[in-house]
């Protein structure tokens, strides 16, 4: 699995001009499911995505975890996988299924809903979405669950 996570003041996702999910301050988080991922990885990437200190503390300093009352808002993102090594238009052989794909979306989102009380927002799963988000830094941070040293 991999995350692109983004530190925002807001955002928010729209699918045909409604809008399915918006957050306050918090992280904009995209997940790609790759092929073979075990559901272990849905546990590492979330205690992962839990403890990122990407906020300032009192000295100006990104030191402190998302805030209690802070949101995150997930959003499905198979183009993570992508693959530029045969030339310009991307691969997306690496990404899962879309059936394996989704059940392993949705457990990301009910073990985070656990883990934040119900603080999650959400896309929607293989649609085409617009995303808004203003940007807080900017700071955006990679994590990949088989490159786990990042």
């Amino acid at each position: 699995m991999r995350c692109l996570v983004r530190r925002v003041s807001c955002a928010a996702v729209r699918v045909e001009d409604e809008l399915v999910g918006k957050i306050g301050q918090g992280l904009l988080v995209y997940l790609g499911v790759q092929a073979g991922d075990p559901s272990e990885d849905v546990d590492w990437l979330i205690k992962k995505l839990i403890g990122l200190r990407l906020f300032s503390d009192s000295d100006g300093k990104m030191n402190e975890s998302l805030p209690d009352e802070g949101g995150i808002l997930v959003i499905s993102q198979f183009t993570l996988l992508g693959s530029l090594k045969k030339g310009y238009r991307p691969s997306f052989n690496r990404a899962a299924e879309p059936a394996e794909a989704k059940r392993l979306y949705q457990e990301f989102l009910s073990k985070l809903r656990t883990e934040r009380n119900g603080m999650v927002a959400q896309g929607a799963f293989g649609e085409h979405m617009r995303i808004e988000a203003m940007d807080d830094g900017p700071v955006s941070i990679w994590l990949d669950s088989r490159q786990k040293a990042y």
